[in-house]
């Protein structure tokens, strides 16, 4: 293996591919998937087997390892890792509000479409083909990542030899209804822990709250900070770390000058440092279409939100943070999302998404695949995840309340290496 780069104890290798937009139609419009492929410096002239990494979202790109550490460690023991920008994401023709400002919210909404898992999945098939036509390889999705895996086993086992899951084992059936059904009833519950842990975090809030409604007061991006972006810091307080991260952010949102109380400089930009709005579109534009199949979202996490009255703060009430939810006003108030609101609608009530799994295929699984289920995870229903993994052959999991969504972030080597154990009928360790 020649590297392009050598990191701490790792070779780098990168790949560039030119896959079909559009693989109902291969020989219309191309675009680039990029792959980092990482090799240990003991095993670079080992004949190895691949292992590719699905990374969370969607819309986000793969890591940029910066050494051998994590589940990346683990996995250079006995593969090579393959690091999969999903199309759209990274150096994998990116989308944004300018790449597509050319084309009319019809036609953006048209592109779009082809960037969920059934795509993901046709790219990375392609992709083995070209690099290791003859062998399989393993697969491992983290998040949404695991939404890919199940995809993958759907439609082309034949090329897996053994799969990963950590934090993403989806529902095979359930409307996006119901995933925000549960969902909300698990950030209540994140939310409640949040505000018994810091004791003062209600009062911090709720006093930022109050002055972002009788002030204009504007992000370092240039957006007007308003409540309901504020309620959006939630996503963190369902993941490792996150819950300190947030209220240590709190603690500096307000402080007084010569000329009253103004929100601090420091928070407004870090505020938008914990967003990922502006910089990741499809995480917005996508979201609800990944569990869609043959039906329209309809702006599900908005109109369940109706049934959870709570989350509509009003001064004199208690401030509750959201989670993982996609509201139409998302669209109004990020500066780099406000080009691209009519292609949301038009997702939005797109109908004719097609299936992502195959009930049958799935039962009739023979890939070996070991899971991590985080029974404290905020953003994918434990109970669904169980239901899911009855539902598909040969799928062994580790139900835990170590870890919560970003498990793998936080302590890969010592997940991915139970995984492996699981999988392949070894005592836990």
């Amino acid at each position: 293996m020649k590297p392009d780069i050598i990191l701490a104890g790792v070779l780098a290798k990168k790949h560039t591919f030119t896959l079909p937009l559009n693989y109902q139609n291969p020989i219309a419009e191309q675009i680039q998937v990029f792959a980092r492929e990482l090799c240990s410096p003991e095993n670079k002239d080992k004949k190895l087997p691949y292992i590719v990494f699905f990374q969370g979202g969607p819309g986000f790109a793969a890591m940029r390892p910066a050494s051998n550490s994590g589940w990346i460690r683990r996995a250079l023991k006995e593969y090579r890792v393959l690091l999969l920008d999903q199309r759209g994401t990274g150096l994998s023709t990116p989308i944004n509000y300018q790449s597509l400002q050319h084309l009319e919210p019809a036609a953006q909404a048209e592109y779009l479409s082809h960037f969920r898992a059934d795509n993901i999945i046709r790219d990375a098939e392609t992709i083995r083909a070209q690099l290791c036509p003859a062998d399989k390889w393993a697969i491992l999705g983290q998040s949404f990542g695991g939404f890919c895996v199940l995809h993958y086993l759907s439609v082309a086992p034949q090329g897996v030899s053994e799969a990963y899951i950590t934090g993403g084992i989806p529902s095979l059936t359930r409307s996006a209804d119901d995933v925000y059904l549960a969902t909300y009833q698990r950030v209540l519950a994140k939310n409640k822990q949040f505000f018994q842990r810091f004791h003062d975090a209600q009062h911090l809030v709720t006093r930022l709250a109050k002055h972002l409604l009788e002030n204009e007061v504007y992000l370092a991006t240039g957006e007007r900070l308003t409540v309901e972006m504020l309620q959006l810091l939630g996503i963190n307080i369902g993941m490792e770390q996150g819950p300190e991260s947030v209220y240590y952010l709190l603690e500096q949102a307000l402080i007084n000058t010569a000329s009253g109380t103004v929100v601090n400089p420091l928070f407004l930009n870090h505020f938008g440092q914990m967003l990922d709005y502006n910089t990741n579109p499809i995480f917005a534009l996508l979201h609800e279409a990944i569990y869609c199949q043959h039906s329209a979202s309809q702006w599900a996490a908005h109109r369940v939100r109706q049934q959870f009255p709570a989350f509509n703060y009003q001064q004199g009430k208690p401030f509750l943070f959201t989670g993982e939810m996609i509201y139409p006003w998302t669209f109004d108030q990020f500066s780099h999302l406000v080009p691209l609101k009519a292609a949301a609608e038009i997702l939005a009530h797109k109908s004719n998404w097609p299936a992502l799994y195959n009930l049958e295929q799935l039962a009739q699984n023979r890939v070996p695949v070991a899971a991590a289920i985080y029974s404290e995870d905020m953003f994918v229903e434990m109970q669904y995840s169980l239901e899911t993994a009855q539902q598909v052959g040969r799928l062994k999991y580790w139900l835990t309340s170590e870890y919560e969504h970003n498990g793998i972030r936080m302590d890969g080597e010592h997940i991915l290496d139970k995984l492996i154990s699981l999988n392949r009928g070894d005592t836990l360790r």
